[in-house]
């Protein structure tokens, strides 16, 4: 959270700088992984590190806010996992030619790997001044006058005026308070967890299992890269459609269920996975189909329903702070002794499965229930008893303001 108020409140109409400091500097911790020689040492860098890339995520979904309308967000934050999902289909590989380097400069292999992957951060944290455009009024090299002004009376338009934009930016304890006792979060935080926690479970353990079916050090690397590669075409193609058809619960519920169906094959033929890799391998790629369109699905769900850039600031900060809880124990889910049918990490993952598909009927149900019992009350009579400002300060408890189902 305290990274988005800095974005928001000092570095709003530059996001580019702050967003490149944090990955600066979180990119030289990471670097420093490979040259510390004692406890002491990892758990600082590591912690620092945590700290300042825990700023890039909700950095970036605020940043993305800025640029595109509600039903155009959906698409974008797929495109960012898309990113994460190929990451994830490559980095086993280069993480394995990195640790050849075994004995270079007197550095053991896995030193290089954070010592290389660190410097290409920090270059690339040095480059988002220069490439990222800030807002629509900055990208005069790539814009002219009538498509910034274009982009950015659209953006105002969708706030409710520049009146209401104003009056949403202010940051007050208040404000702070009313996100911690917003419902949405809690039951959002069912969507996000039902992604964080199988998916960290998944990145930390299939590799082994692949070795559990049979396979060799460097095909099971391999055989990791269609798992990964189906998680991104499929977070495009979700992203697509809830964009479309304007509907972000169903494009929760079927990967979901799609989760489900995938934990429900696995979890009981995994103790036997040497004589089941087909249906096994299967189940794994429908995993990956699954969860990666969740994550947009949910980040633009909850963009979508925070209303003035102050609230939407340190809300998707906080909705990205419970996210990562499940992140915490999602670490310990896939208990090495258990392996290879690894029924705890399975079987919650499963359970979580379940309850994304509950909270995003639930929010769907009470988000429909809401707007039914406001579109009731006419805008004439509202505006009859509340200011611009009023309504602005009331942000999505307004009267005129419509949840995105």
């Amino acid at each position: 959270m305290p990274s988005n108020f800095v974005l928001e409140r000092y570095f709003r109409n530059r996001p580019s700088w702050w967003i490149g400091i944090i990955t600066v500097t979180w990119g030289v911790f990471m670097t420093l992984h490979g040259v510390v020689n004692n406890y002491a040492g990892i758990t600082a860098v590591r912690l620092l590190m945590g700290a300042f890339e825990a700023g890039l995520f909700p950095g970036a979904i605020l940043f993305m806010n800025k640029w595109y309308t509600k039903y155009e967000l959906a698409t974008r934050f797929s495109l960012f996992y898309v990113g994460s999902a190929l990451s994830g289909a490559f980095s086993g590989l280069l993480a394995f030619a990195f640790a050849k380097m075994n004995g270079i400069a007197g550095l053991a292999g896995w030193r290089w790997i954070f010592i290389i992957e660190g410097i290409i951060t920090v270059l690339l944290g040095i480059l988002t001044p220069i490439f990222l455009a800030d807002t629509p009024e900055k990208a005069t090299k790539w814009l002219d006058d009538e498509e910034r002004t274009y982009l950015t009376t659209r953006m105002t338009i969708q706030d409710g005026g520049s009146k209401i934009q104003k009056a949403g930016s202010h940051f007050s304890w208040s404000l702070l308070w009313d996100i911690v006792r917003d419902w949405q979060f809690y039951l959002m935080a069912f969507n996000y967890w039902s992604n964080t926690i199988p998916t960290y479970g998944m990145k930390f353990t299939m590799p082994q299992i692949m070795k559990n079916m049979g396979f060799t050090n460097e095909n099971a690397q391999l055989m990791t890269i269609p798992p990964y590669v189906a998680g991104a075409i499929s977070a495009y193609i979700f992203g697509r459609l809830s964009d479309k058809f304007r509907r972000r619960s169903y494009f929760l519920i079927i990967p979901q269920t799609l989760l489900i169906i995938a934990y429900s094959v696995l979890t009981p033929l995994a103790p036997r996975i040497r004589n089941n890799v087909g249906a096994c391998y299967f189940s794994v790629v429908l995993a990956n189909i699954a969860l990666y369109p969740i994550n947009p699905g949910s980040s633009s769900w909850i963009s979508n329903n925070l209303t003035g850039p102050a609230k939407r600031a340190l809300g998707i900060a906080y909705m990205t702070s419970l996210t990562n809880l499940g992140g915490i124990g999602a670490s310990y889910i896939f208990i090495e002794s258990e392996g290879p049918a690894y029924p705890t990490g399975f079987g919650v993952s499963l359970a979580f499965g379940i309850m994304g598909v509950i909270a995003s009927v639930l929010l769907d149900l009470i988000y429909m229930r809401i707007n039914k019992k406001r579109s009731m009350i006419s805008e004439t009579e509202v505006r009859e008893q509340y200011s611009d400002e009023d309504l602005a300060a009331m942000g999505d408890r307004s009267p005129l303001f419509r949840y995105t189902l």
